[in-house]
C-alpha cells in the first residue's frame, strides 16, 4: 500500500519512523524516561523487561480489525487484510526497526541526564514489543519474524486484540509473551466500544480465549478498562479468563492520550484504586491473586505463582 505524503506527516510528526510498506517503529515513553529519569515501565516491574533496551514496534501499523474508542492511536486509514505478495520480509522489517530506532535514539547521546553506557546498550534492543500500533496478526510472516528475532537473542511480546485466532493457530514461533486484549464482557459493550471492522469479531475473540490453554508460551488477558463503560462486569470477565486461562491477568486503566481524546473524556479515565478494586473482586472470582502493581500506569497483575521474569 501507497500511504499519501499527508498520513506519512501525521505519522512522523507522531514520532514515529515508517519501516518499508507496512511496519512501524516509535520510541517508547517509558524507553524516554529510562534513559533520562532512570524510571522503568511497569512490565520492568512485572516481567524484568529492561525499558530502555525495549524496541516498540508494528509489522502492520495500518491494518487493523476494529476501530476501538479508547484507541490513542491515529485511525486514519485503516485496512483489515495484508496480502502475503505485498509483506515485506521479516528479517528486512526487523533489521529496518533497530536501525530506525538507532537513529531516533541518536538525539540522546548528548543529553548530560543520559548515561553513556546506558544509550549505548539502548541502540542494541534485546526486547521486541510487537504491539505499536494496529494489529500486528495480520502480517502473514509473524511466525518467521518471531524466528528471527529469537535467533538474536531477543524476547518478544506480541499484543493481538484476538480477532484472528487462524493466525495463533498456524504458527510455528510464538512469541515468548502473547497478551490478548479482552476489552468488553460481552458482546453487546464489545460491539459499542471495540467497533469490530469484520463479521463474526466477537466468536473470533473466543476462539482465541478458547485456544489459549493449547499455545506452549507465556499467555496474558489484558483487561483495558474505560470508566462508564466496561469497567466492572467481573463475572463476565472471570468467566472468559478461566476459559482463556491465562498465566496472567493485567487489568489495567484507560489513558486519557492521543486520539482517544477525540472519543473519551477526562471522566472515562478510572483511578488507579478503582482498577485495584476491579482486580481484587477478580481474583476473588478467579483463584489468583494480585501480585504486582504499578500506580502511575493504574495497573494491577493478577497471577498464580508462574515465573513473572522473561527469559
Amino acid at each position: 500500500m501507497h500511504l499519501s505524503q499527508d498520513l506519512k506527516r501525521i505519522l512522523e510528526n507522531q514520532g514515529y519512523a515508517l519501516v518499508g510498506k507496512h511496519s512501524a517503529v516509535k520510541l517508547c515513553h517509558w524507553l524516554r524516561k529510562s534513559l533520562l529519569e532512570s524510571k522503568a515501565c511497569y512490565k520492568n516491574t512485572f516481567y524484568g523487561i529492561e525499558s530502555h533496551r525495549c524496541l516498540q514496534m508494528s509489522p502492520a501499523a495500518f491494518h487493523c480489525t476494529q476501530k476501538c474508542l479508547y484507541c490513542w492511536r491515529f485511525q486514519g486509514f485503516t485496512l483489515t487484510e495484508l496480502k502475503k505478495e505485498e509483506a515485506d520480509e521479516p528479517a528486512y522489517i526487523l533489521e529496518k526497526c533497530i536501525e530506525e530506532q538507532r537513529r531516533l535514539l541518536t538525539g540522546y547521546k548528548g543529553d548530560e541526564r543520559v548515561d553513556l553506557k546506558k544509550w549505548e546498550e539502548a541502540t542494541e534492543p534485546k526486547h521486541v514489543a510487537c504491539s505499536l500500533t494496529g494489529e500486528p496478526t495480520l502480517y502473514p510472516f509473524l511466525s518467521e519474524f518471531f524466528e528471527e528475532c529469537h535467533k538474536r537473542g531477543m524476547t518478544t511480546f506480541l499484543v493481538t486484540n484476538g480477532t484472528n485466532p487462524e493466525a495463533l493457530e498456524n504458527m510455528d514461533v510464538l512469541p515468548k509473551q502473547l497478551y490478548v486484549t479482552v476489552a468488553a464482557p460481552n458482546e453487546e459493550i464489545y460491539k459499542k466500544l471495540c467497533c469490530p471492522l469484520i463479521p463474526k469479531a466477537w466468536e473470533k475473540l473466543n476462539e482465541t480465549l478458547d485456544l489459549l490453554p493449547s499455545l506452549d508460551t507465556r499467555t496474558v488477558i489484558r483487561h483495558t478498562l474505560v470508566k462508564n463503560w466496561n469497567l466492572g462486569y467481573e463475572k463476565e470477565y472471570a468467566k472468559l479468563d478461566m476459559k482463556a486461562n491465562p498465566w496472567f491477568i493485567e487489568p489495567k486503566g484507560y489513558m486519557f492520550l492521543g486520539y482517544s481524546r477525540q472519543r473519551m473524556t477526562l471522566a472515562n479515565m478510572p483511578s488507579h484504586e478503582e482498577i485495584k478494586k476491579f482486580g481484587e473482586k477478580l481474583a476473588e472470582l478467579t483463584g489468583y491473586e494480585i501480585e504486582a502493581e504499578r500506580k502511575d500506569s493504574r495497573v494491577v497483575l493478577l497471577g498464580r505463582g508462574k515465573e513473572r521474569r522473561i527469559k
